[in-house]
């Protein structure tokens, strides 16, 4: 495959994975995780995919990612983090056309907008607190869950963050004034194609979408990066993940903060 090695013997030995998923992107087909058994041992490894996936697809250049998606399953959990290609980032109302998707999950989400700069030192000093201030401005998201994978949400654990925690495309809402809520009494309705809506209530799995601000600034600054005003994270899904097909048009709703739409 075209893939340059990469320098060191210890991150050389990761550019199976690499190529694989590089082929798959470029190619727009799946391919099977299986094959990689072992090629990743920690989390560390597949960041450093992440990376290298970026640069050889050239999605930020010289720029920093101006998107991000960070979340878990609660917070007991080490949350996990992805840097999102723009080509899939879509404003709502979005149509995903001949958008190469695999698998269509549908996650309703909170995103949420930094209004300064935040570099690492200030970023090693935060709570959630000190990081809600940050936050200048919040929107309704919808996340597309897809893979590189053929086995996707069952590919082991270290395979699908490598692959940008299965990220597929995301769609934002209109902006609106960042403001605390009380985020226990926060409702959500999800309307997928002519299937009866899903509605939730304060189902978020960290409690509150601020929280995994912290772990996520301090990651995307660990080496020195500095996380400009205006980038956006999405804060994970208050629905799990909902099966959509081609075709449909998903609607997200959350009471006092506004919607997004995508036709897939």
């Amino acid at each position: 495959m075209s893939s340059t090695l990469l320098s060191t013997p210890s991150q050389a030995s990761l550019q199976p994975v690499i190529d694989a998923l590089v082929l798959a992107r470029r190619q727009g087909r799946t391919i099977a995780a299986g094959g990689y058994d072992g090629a990743l041992s920690t989390a560390d490894e597949a960041y450093a995919v992440q990376a290298a996936v970026a640069r050889e697809l050239d999605w930020f250049g010289a720029d920093t990612p101006s998107c991000w998606k960070s979340g878990g399953p609660n917070r007991e959990a080490v949350l996990t983090h992805a840097p999102l290609p723009p080509a899939g980032v879509w404003n709502s109302p979005a149509t995903a056309g001949a958008f190469p998707f695999h698998q269509r999950g549908i996650e309703a989400e909170v995103a949420l907008r930094l209004g300064r700069d935040v570099d690492q030192a200030a970023a090693e000093t935060l709570d959630e607190t000190s990081a809600s201030a940050l936050i200048d401005a919040m929107t309704v998201s919808i996340e597309v869950v897809d893979s590189r994978w053929q086995e996707c949400m069952q590919a082991p654990a270290l395979m699908r963050l490598a692959d940008l925690q299965c990220h597929g495309a995301l769609v934002l809402g209109e902006w609106r004034p960042w403001q605390a809520r009380d985020w226990a009494q926060q409702t959500c309705r999800v309307e997928i194609g002519d299937r009866p809506a899903v509605e939730r209530r304060g189902t978020h799995p960290m409690g509150a979408p601020a929280w995994c601000l912290p772990a996520w600034l301090r990651h995307a600054t660990r080496h020195g990066q500095v996380v400009p005003a205006g980038t956006v994270v999405t804060t994970g899904t208050w629905v799990g993940i909902l099966e959509a097909r081609a075709g449909e048009r998903v609607l997200v709703t959350f009471e006092g903060i506004g919607s997004a739409q995508v036709q897939l």
